[in-house]
């Protein structure tokens, strides 16, 4: 289903975010955690894309195998970082022939045997011109649901570490929903006032499409340093990291204070209004399962009315 439809029959979504394995075990591991999280009903799970587009293939196998052997629907990442015109057609063609109702489409990373890559260089050096690219493929009338492709991008309310000028990164997410963007789905944050404060930001500009908060519980110190260094500018509350020293780094108290952090968050975020809830997995399903069940989510209370 296309998001905007989504968003006119579902008050708040929930959503999961998984990356393609690369060994069979791995592979087969996801779906054990995938059928777990199935029950739980989720309105779209998104797929990543590696750096510079270097999984694109297990991406589409998995996007795949997820719309043939689940009722999951698949929301594939489609960068366009060191990728031809061509080929990002070429991947259309294949998502549209599979019936893939929605696209996230991001600029990306380039690869990491390609540390000089310029991103003058490519075909689409940003993620606006990626988005107009998908737009101008919707209007060809080639996809089976006769409307195209639903269109996210990515958005950052604790900043982009490539635009430290708050009110031009602004001006680049007013010009990817200009180009066609139907909905955003924010990096991580452990600050709801950072995303209210953002979503403040994006109607004072007059971007009104929904916004999804993306939220990833902390698991484990090592994780939340990785963290840090993938969401570079993302902020640790001071309460969070008392309560995680309080633990004394035992794994499990870890665990179960990220999950309770998390939990109080989409709270929070739930009576703020918020549009939607997107649970960054890290292909594991044991923490989303607990922030559900201390929500007492139930999908079908989302419609709208």
């Amino acid at each position: 289903m296309h998001m905007r439809d989504v968003f006119k029959r579902q008050k708040t979504t929930f959503s999961f975010e998984f990356f393609p394995p690369k060994s069979e075990k791995g592979a087969e591991s996801l779906f054990r955690t995938i059928a777990e999280l199935e029950k739980l009903e989720p309105t779209f799970v998104s797929v990543t894309s590696g750096a510079g587009g270097s999984t694109r293939a297990l991406t589409s196998e998995l996007v795949s195998r997820i719309r043939k052997e689940t009722t999951l629907s698949p929301m594939p990442h489609l960068t366009c970082v060191c990728q031809k015109a061509g080929e990002i057609e070429e991947t259309l063609e294949d998502y549209c022939s599979q019936g893939i109702g929605n696209i996230l489409a991001l600029r990306g990373d380039p690869p990491a045997g390609k540390p000089g890559h310029r991103h003058e260089d490519d075909d689409y050096r940003y993620a606006a011109q990626l988005v107009a690219a998908i737009k101008r493929f919707n209007e060809r009338g080639k996809h089976p649901n006769g409307k195209g492709f639903g269109i996210g991008v990515a958005g950052f309310p604790a900043g982009h570490p490539a635009t430290p000028n708050r009110l031009t990164e602004m001006d680049h997410l007013r010009a990817k929903v200009d180009a066609g963007a139907d909905f955003v789905i924010t990096q991580l944050f452990f600050d709801n006032h950072t995303f209210l404060d953002y979503r403040d930001r994006c109607r004072h500009v007059g971007i009104d499409v929904p916004i999804i908060a993306g939220i990833m519980p902390v698991t484990s110190l090592a994780g939340m340093r990785r963290m840090a260094e993938l969401a570079l500018g993302t902020t640790f509350p001071a309460k969070m990291l008392r309560a995680l020293d309080r633990t004394n780094g035992d794994d499990e108290a870890v665990r179960r204070v990220g999950v309770h952090w998390a939990t109080q968050q989409c709270a929070e975020l739930l009576d703020a209004g918020v549009d939607g809830i997107h649970f960054y997995t890290l292909n594991n399903s044991t923490a989303t399962r607990d922030i559900y069940a201390s929500l007492g989510v139930n999908t079908s209370s989302q419609l709208a009315s």
